[in-house]
């Protein structure tokens, strides 16, 4: 009689034990995916300000054509490599064509506001001074998201490789989480100056 309860306790408690590990790897994914929706929120107010601030900004810098344009052209690149990762955070190559053109949109935005400080008119406009504050504001929450996102992603993947969990994880196709890092940390952990008074 124990033989019989112990065969059919012990397939069914393993059941549950499968069935809990699959449980809390769903969870810790949906939680990075989560994060990273916060991401996309930041990105997407940050792409929404770049062409205002363009636009504020061409009156007085006629001149810079070229710079202005290639503004546009990386906030556009970057605004359709974003759309591919939030239709899945957990593919690594399109994370890494985010950075990238996250990357190559900060270094515009650099030069941009490199040059705009020589058109002093440009610096006391109004309008000017209120976007790139909100811009600072938003490269803040981004920073902040981004660790977010990352935290996250630590916890899903040590939660994944733990023993058993990488057993069911391998399996059920819970593959690793890429993070959102730096490229260049040196170069990015400079601040960027963004402030016109």
């Amino acid at each position: 009689m124990i033989f019989i309860i112990a065969a059919i306790a012990i397939p069914i408690l393993l059941i549950i034990w499968q069935i809990s590990i699959y449980n809390g790897l769903v969870t810790m994914r949906n939680r990075y995916k989560n994060a990273f929706s916060q991401i996309d929120v930041q990105l997407k107010r940050r792409y929404d300000l770049i062409p205002n601030l363009v636009e504020t900004a061409k009156g007085y810098m006629k001149h810079e054509r070229e710079t202005l344009e290639a503004v546009i052209k990386a906030r556009n690149q970057a605004v359709q490599v974003e759309k591919q990762v939030a239709a899945d955070p957990s593919n690594a190559d399109a994370l890494g064509k985010l950075q990238k053109s996250e990357q190559q949109l900060s270094g515009v935005m650099s030069r941009f506001f490199a040059l705009s400080e020589s058109y002093p008119d440009l610096k006391a406009n109004q309008n000017m001074m209120q976007i790139t504050e909100e811009l600072t504001s938003t490269e803040n929450k981004i920073s902040f998201a981004r660790q977010a996102f990352n935290d996250s992603v630590m916890s899903y993947n040590t939660q994944r490789e733990k023993f058993p969990n990488i057993i069911f994880a391998n399996l059920y196709g819970f593959n690793e989480a890429p993070l959102f890092e730096l490229d260049n940390p040196a170069e990015e952990r400079q601040n960027v100056r963004v402030s016109f008074t």
